[in-house]
């Protein structure tokens, strides 16, 4: 499974992103995808169109995950571990919910995300194609 950040909910909806083209090679390889209600928000923030959320739903197979008890209290160590800084929170909060899926996280900000690799967070690799 792999977990969606939400740049590449907003990319694997332009056909012309890089994003759009790594869901279709990660279906093919036969990947289920699933996004954590922060990033689904902020995904539907937009600018999105209709057509556009229907299409992201189509390939969220996994589903869109609630941030819920279990999530807040790994995202809270995250958080915590990273020092704290105001830039994670909301990346916290999808990391400890791709870690609750143990699913890998796409994501084009590996800079952030890295700093929770210790403590679980797989990132995924677009495949080479």
């Amino acid at each position: 499974m792999i977990c969606l950040d939400a740049n590449f909910l907003i990319g694997g909806v332009i056909e012309a992103r890089s994003e759009s083209r790594h869901l279709l090679d990660w279906a093919a390889a036969g990947e289920t995808f699933c996004t954590a209600a922060p990033a689904w928000y902020e995904f539907l923030c937009g600018p999105v169109t209709s057509a556009q959320i229907e299409t992201m739903q189509v390939f969220l197979k996994g589903g869109i995950i609630p941030f819920a008890t279990a999530q807040a209290q790994v995202a809270a160590v995250l958080f915590n571990a990273a020092g704290r800084p105001r830039r994670l929170r909301v990346d916290a909060m999808i990391a400890a919910t791709a870690i609750s899926q143990r699913a890998a996280l796409a994501t084009l900000n590996t800079a952030d995300f890295k700093l929770f690799a210790s403590h679980g967070l797989k990132l995924a690799i677009p495949l080479a194609g």
